[in-house]
């Protein structure tokens, strides 16, 4: 079969069109050659520690072909003065890019100024190993080496020498969630409270020569380093787990994470509300569920500083913390081992704002305590150090419920309590406040001097309510005299009224004597027949 032209023409028009397209991309392919070819290409070259790989966790070397070298201190001295990437392992890549560290074996003095960065890295990844602490002789050449790496990390930062670049600020925060970020064992402590007390021991951590190390170098990172440059690392993941710390029962540690939180919160403005928020759902925690922290006392301290520096007009949010976390830290049995630290947060909010006084005294006459003889006595000092703070509106507001607590301190038959009681008036402050308004205070408290001059076992508080009456007497003789006639008055209407309960009773007793034995009334009653079948 012959085909026709019209078709013959058709399929050398295709197989023209198809060679010119080919033409046409083999000409752009040799242009990219071209082009790429003119690209500078660094030369391959074959790093003698590519083939190595080092686990700072597990401790141990391995080789190229995926067998552990036990001689690992010998592969480390025989390569001094060599230079290699870092491992895209410890930092990302994105970061160290194009940084190249040094031998961390190397001291800062045997290197050149352009090539102690990289140096201060190098150690710093070297360090990120945790080595066992409990046993000293276990590891004792590792551990050594750690701990002298670590003293020339603090010296150089000290020195002032440290850049901290964001290669240098992500290696010092991994390396000290490392070592720091842990989980405490369950506390053994005896009792139902949580923390030390007053009568315990405090525990120690038997890694504190080596932790002290790596807080000192995390104290002068936080007070040199820029906020901008490390707010990336220094985040609200990393102060979550900086609290943390602060349940250590080792006071040393609690002491360094105050300092350095202190410096945080001073530094990184914008962490300020989340740390904020953060130690006020510890102390939620504490109060209302377990009871049990050991820091309280140092986030208080850390807070008494804050408190001070707060603005005015006082924002809703620092009052609610008054109110939610301040007032009832007073509830815990505890209370001892952070009341200092409470009293001064407390000062510092009403200092700021003396409207916030009735609400203060108003939570602490909630929780005072019963029972506990040691805690009324804090609670009498702190209400002093408020008192001396408080204006005369917000006094009126209070004077009559305080006073009727501080009624019942004067009588406690602790003489501790009701002499720290009576030292009350002995404050001028609080002495001018009851004389302004002795009309409603006197009455109210007069009753409980009378009753100590009658009954108290105590001496020295028999002499401090002779001294109170005097002042009164002095102060206002005709109201002291119209309370002693009401209290006679209420005397005489109590013994009548003790009278009448008497012969009431007597009655009771003699008509009962009329009666018949109880066994003599009772009748045979015959058990009445149920109509439901059971």
């Amino acid at each position: 079969m012959v085909s026709s032209p019209k078709i013959k023409t058709t399929e050398e028009k295709k197989v023209r069109k198809l060679g010119a397209l080919c033409a046409e991309n083999c000409s752009i392919t040799a242009m990219l050659k071209q082009i790429l070819s003119k690209i500078p290409r660094k030369s391959p070259k074959n790093d003698p520690l590519d083939s190595v790989g080092i686990d700072c966790g597990n401790n141990s070397t391995y080789l190229g072909n995926g067998i552990p070298s036990a001689n690992s201190g010998n592969s480390f001295s025989s390569r001094l003065n060599v230079v290699k990437r870092v491992s895209s392992a410890v930092f990302p890549a994105s970061i160290m890019a194009g940084m190249e560290a040094v031998d961390p074996h190397l001291s800062f003095k045997d290197v050149s100024n352009l090539q102690k960065q990289n140096l201060f890295v190098s150690k710093l990844n070297l360090c990120c190993e945790v080595s066992d602490c409990s046993d000293p002789d276990k590891n004792a050449v590792q551990q050594d080496l750690k701990h002298q790496t670590l003293i020339e990390l603090v010296d150089f930062v000290s020195s002032g020498s440290a850049k901290f670049t964001e290669p240098a600020i992500a290696a010092i925060c991994k390396m000290c969630a490392i070592h720091l970020f842990r989980v405490f064992p369950p506390k053994y402590r005896t009792g139902n409270t949580g923390g030390e007390t007053e009568d315990e021991e405090p525990m120690f951590d038997p890694a504190w020569s080596h932790l002290q190390n790596v807080y000192d170098l995390l104290l002068r990172f936080v007070s040199s380093v820029d906020a901008k440059a490390a707010k990336k690392y220094v985040d609200h993941a990393f102060i979550l787990r900086l609290l943390d710390l602060f349940d250590s029962e080792d006071p040393r540690e609690r002491d360094c994470l105050k300092t350095i939180l202190h410096r945080i919160y001073g530094k990184f403005m914008v962490l300020r509300p989340f740390i904020r928020k953060a130690v006020s759902n510890i102390i939620y925690h504490f109060v209302f569920e377990t009871e049990r922290h050991n820091g309280i006392a140092e986030l208080l301290e850390i807070f008494g500083s804050v408190i001070s520096g707060f603005a005015l007009p006082l924002k809703e949010e620092h009052k609610i913390f008054l109110w939610r976390a301040l007032v009832p830290l007073h509830k815990p049995k505890s209370v001892g081992i952070y009341h200092q630290q409470l009293t001064y947060c407390v000062v510092q909010f009403i200092d700021k704002d003396p409207r916030l006084t009735s609400t203060v005294i108003k939570g602490l006459l909630k929780y005072w305590p019963v029972t506990n003889s040691q805690k009324e006595l804090m609670f009498i000092s702190e209400l002093e150090e408020i008192l001396e703070l408080t204006g005369m509106d917000e006094f009126q507001k209070i004077m009559v419920p305080l006073f009727r607590r501080i009624r019942c301190c004067l009588n406690s038959s602790h003489y501790q309590v009701a002499e720290r009681a009576h030292l009350l008036w002995n404050n001028e402050r609080i002495l001018n406040l009851i004389a302004h308004n002795r009309h409603v205070i006197v009455p109210l408290v007069f009753s409980a001097l009378e009753q100590n001059t009658l009954n108290h076992w105590n001496q020295a508080v028999l002499n401090q309510t002779q001294h109170i009456r005097k002042m009164f007497c002095e102060m206002d003789e005709e109201l002291v005299l119209a309370c002693q006639r009401k209290l006679e008055e209420q005397d005489s209407m109590s013994s009548v009224v003790a009278e009448k309960r008497r012969l009431t009773w007597e009655r009771l007793e003699n008509a009962a004597d009329f009666q018949p034995r109880a066994g003599n009334i009772l009748a045979s009653v015959k058990p009445v027949a149920c109509s439901v079948t059971c």
